[in-house]
């Protein structure tokens, strides 16, 4: 699996948040090996806007670890709203439940944090939540389950927090691990250009 994320990564030529710690590291397979798989040094070809279209739309597919049909969802979904869609697409995507616990910091990459939403170690509101997809909401109160503090996961999280910038959307008690969703999602760093996307569904 790690290699599988790592050749995504040097196919598109970005970091998409996918792997962790690692990324932040020599070890990056990027960092190592920042030509495609398969290219062994050549320069990247010049695509046509299609093919941008196609490579943009990817990095958002990896990045929040989506299917095809999942993402396709969304920008119908943002296409619907009142708002600008790029706004739109981009506040549903960082709303999922596995995106906030990799904004709040606590856990290192978009994919350990589904794992650890699948396995049930988050609660909403009071409630064990196990759909990575849920979207939480403004008011939401989002915590480690008691049971799981223990958990390998979770170990040395209180060091590595104390330095944590969080979003300005977000708020999160370093002591007790309690997070509140503050706002809508705003300034998103974003690894790729959701406007494109935007046009490729279009």
């Amino acid at each position: 699996m790690q290699r599988v994320l790592e050749k995504r990564e040097r196919s598109l030529g970005v970091k998409l948040s996918i792997k962790g710690d690692r990324c932040n590291s020599p070890k990056c397979a990027l960092t190592r090996k920042p030509h495609p798989p398969g290219q062994h040094g050549k320069r990247r070809k010049k695509i046509s806007e299609f093919g941008t279209q196609l490579r943009e739309k990817q990095k958002v597919r990896f990045a929040y670890g989506l299917t095809e049909k999942q993402l396709a969802r969304v920008f119908k979904e943002g296409e619907k709203k009142t708002g600008v869609t790029s706004g739109e697409v981009m506040s549903i995507l960082e709303s999922r439940l596995d995106n906030v616990i990799f904004r709040l910091g606590l856990s290192p990459s978009r994919t350990s944090a589904k794992q650890s939403v699948s396995h049930g170690h988050f609660v909403v509101n009071n409630h064990k939540v196990t759909i990575p997809s849920y979207r939480v909401k403004v008011g939401d109160k989002i915590t480690i389950r008691e049971a799981s503090k223990n958990n390998p996961n979770f170990m040395d999280l209180g060091e590595k927090l104390k330095n944590y910038e969080l979003p300005v959307w977000l708020s999160l008690d370093k002591n007790t691990w309690e997070a509140t969703v503050l706002g809508k999602p705003v300034d998103v760093p974003q690894p790729f250009d959701i406007n494109i996307v935007v046009d490729y569904y279009s």
